[in-house]
């Protein structure tokens, strides 16, 4: 009886172990735990302000630019950091002047995966920054998700730098 638990040990073991060699050093399919990047670039969109010649009680708010949120490999956790919180002020005070913008969210994923599973966490990822903002008290019928899964990639799928990059959330104002 001893050598069958052994012997189912030494299995496991050496599964366990082959498996993780084969998924992580070869595949190199194991990412470390990262936590988000944030990016934000400005446009330099200025929607005109009042033409009458008199001056108006406040200034237009720019455009904001896109910010593109990155997320570890098939996660879709989100923790908002001083970038985000700037991009929501920023936003939320054009949404408040320009009743016809909406915030776009447009969810995407990296290459491993069913095109099925990487649509839906794609989505996932747009619903965390949807409830985010919501929550931030941007309305509901203010903002509008999509996901991409892994079309439109932002960079090469067959480097592992280039899947990081590619599974991302952006964020954009529409007019």
């Amino acid at each position: 009886m001893k050598i069958l638990i052994i012997g189912f040990l030494a299995f496991f073991g050496w599964s366990a172990l082959s498996t993780h060699l084969y998924v992580c050093k070869i595949k190199g399919l194991c990412v470390e735990p990262v936590t988000i990047q944030t990016e934000m670039t400005n446009n330099k969109d200025v929607i005109a302000g009042v033409t009458s010649g008199k001056p108006s009680g406040h200034e237009q708010e720019a455009l904001p630019g896109k910010l593109s949120i990155y997320f570890a490999f098939d996660k879709s956790e989100f923790n908002s950091d001083s970038v985000t919180d700037k991009y929501f002020d920023k936003s939320n005070t054009y949404l408040d002047q320009n009743p016809q913008a909406r915030l776009s969210i447009t969810g995407y994923t990296d290459a491993i995966g069913s095109n099925e599973y990487n649509q839906a966490l794609g989505y996932r990822r747009a619903q965390r920054l949807q409830n985010y903002f919501e929550s931030k008290g941007i309305p509901a019928n203010k903002v509008i998700i999509e996901s991409k899964g892994e079309k439109e990639p932002a960079e090469d799928n067959n480097t592992s730098a280039g899947r990081a990059n590619n599974r991302r959330t952006e964020i954009t104002i529409k007019k």
